[in-house]
């Protein structure tokens, strides 16, 4: 091969090893090496330093080979030795760096965020999100955490139901320090995406490198932690990941559909590093604010939606943010497509099936009405300190259904029992389940009410 066959050859590795160790890894340990030539079946490379060849020789020297031999098959070997260049060692190391840097602020100049983890979508920023009482406090203080140069709680760790703006919010706090210190490497990345890429280090053997390219970071973000539930070897990894971003003042960034304490199957050292921080939970929309965030993406379709038709998806999808855009959207697109126009009539046509589902979905509101009305008490003894068997049993009724029949998580259902905290509401869930099993007239009880509640 001449040296422009070995050129086209090292430059196709180099894109192979990219793609498959990262950005970060490749800067670091491959851009300092440079091909030499090919004989008898041995591609000879050249390191500048001993330290470099030896790490490469005992992390990468063998997907090295795997890449070149689908370059060519002819290549059966590679030998790594260090350049016998008369530049001394500082020399050669000031030439490593300046390498690196360069690739780094080449990068920076790009539009992504991060090399190794998940795009970022232009829309999901701080000017794009509509605020209201539910998201106020998780909205200022991701604000809080993108503004700062010093990291001030770490982790700040986002939680509420599927569809509430978690998302958006790591989204924009990524695009908010992007722009306001473009030197800083920030990883966005989910939970799956985080267990695909260690599941795969070990199996290429390449856990140092997966190890320096989530430790390397100045800004680590993983989205939907619960996924990690139940999967020891990835909570371990992400634990002295955690351990170590945490000891250098490297600012971490969490979501969850639940708080630290309420998720399940993830180890209690974990949870204890979740939870000490900053936890700030999104709640449900209110009226307003859907009627809000239904407003703005008017405007931003340039669509014009009579405000009968906006007050009406308000009312009637209650879910989340995602099903109240796209009921917003089916209905600018069935006016775009068939041509008929917006009313209140035509919306509650198009939107049908959505309106069934919501229609059959549950409020904690109504469970409590329910209930106090079966048992013959106030409805506001459900939020009240009365403790009386006559107040406690039906309210620990209601927090048992709401468990069962809502999506909420345990402080939330708390809050609308009087602002209780998540304690009391699994006692509660406990304490009726082990009735249920010895009281055959509460068994009942709960057995009617559910059926009255899902009909």
């Amino acid at each position: 091969m001449d040296s422009s066959d070995l050129e086209r050859l090292w430059n196709a590795v180099y894109r192979d090893l990219q793609r498959d160790l990262g950005t970060p890894v490749v800067n670091s340990w491959i851009s300092p090496l440079s091909v030499d030539k090919f004989y008898s079946g041995v591609l000879y490379v050249k390191a500048p330093s001993m330290f470099l060849r030896d790490w490469v020789v005992n992390n990468y020297s063998a997907l090295i080979l795997q890449f070149c031999q689908k370059q060519n098959k002819d290549i059966k070997s590679i030998e790594i030795f260090v350049s016998s260049s008369r530049a001394s060692v500082s020399e050669k190391s000031d030439k490593i760096v300046k390498n690196i840097e360069e690739r780094r602020i080449q990068r920076e100049k790009s539009d992504e965020t991060t090399d190794f983890g998940i795009p970022l979508d232009p829309k999901f920023t701080f000017e794009n999100f509509i605020v209201g009482k539910p998201n106020e406090f998780a909205y200022a203080a991701a604000q809080r955490v993108a503004d700062s140069d010093k990291v001030a709680f770490n982790p700040l760790f986002l939680y509420g139901a599927v569809g509430l703006g978690k998302t958006h919010l790591m989204h924009a706090i990524a695009w908010r320090i992007k722009k306001q210190n473009p030197r800083r490497i920030v990883a966005y990345t989910s939970a799956e995406k985080f267990m695909y890429q260690f599941v795969k280090s070990l199996r290429c053997k390449a856990t140092i490198a997966f190890k320096e390219q989530f430790r390397s970071v100045d800004v680590l973000m993983i989205d939907d932690i619960q996924f990690m539930c139940g999967k020891d070897s990835t909570q371990e990894e992400f634990f002295h990941t955690f351990n170590s971003l945490a000891a250098n003042n490297k600012q971490i960034v969490i979501s969850a559909d639940k708080s630290p304490s309420d998720l399940e199957d993830l180890e209690e050292r974990l949870k204890s590093r979740l939870g000490c921080g900053l936890v700030a939970d999104i709640h449900p929309t209110t009226y307003e604010l859907r009627l809000s965030i239904l407003q703005s993406k008017a405007i931003e379709c340039q669509a014009k939606i009579p405000d009968k038709v906006l007050e009406f998806i308000a009312h009637k999808i209650t879910s989340n943010v995602r099903e109240l855009e796209g009921a917003l959207n089916r209905i600018v697109a069935n006016a775009v497509f068939v041509g008929r126009d917006i009313t209140v009539e035509n919306a509650a046509e198009v939107l049908a099936d959505l309106l069934r589902s919501s229609d059959r979905r549950t409020s904690i509101e109504e469970i409590q009405k329910k209930v106090a009305s079966h048992y013959s008490i106030k409805l506001s003894e459900m939020s009240s300190e009365n403790r009386s068997r006559q107040s406690a049993l039906p309210r620990q009724v209601a927090m048992y259904l709401a468990k069962k029949l809502t999506t909420m998580s345990l402080p939330e259902i708390g809050r609308n029992f009087g602002g209780r905290n998540h304690t009391t509401v699994i006692h509660a869930c406990r304490k009726i389940e082990e009735l249920i099993k010895k009281d055959a007239n509460l068994a009942e009880d709960v057995k009617l009410l559910t059926g009255v509640l899902t009909r």
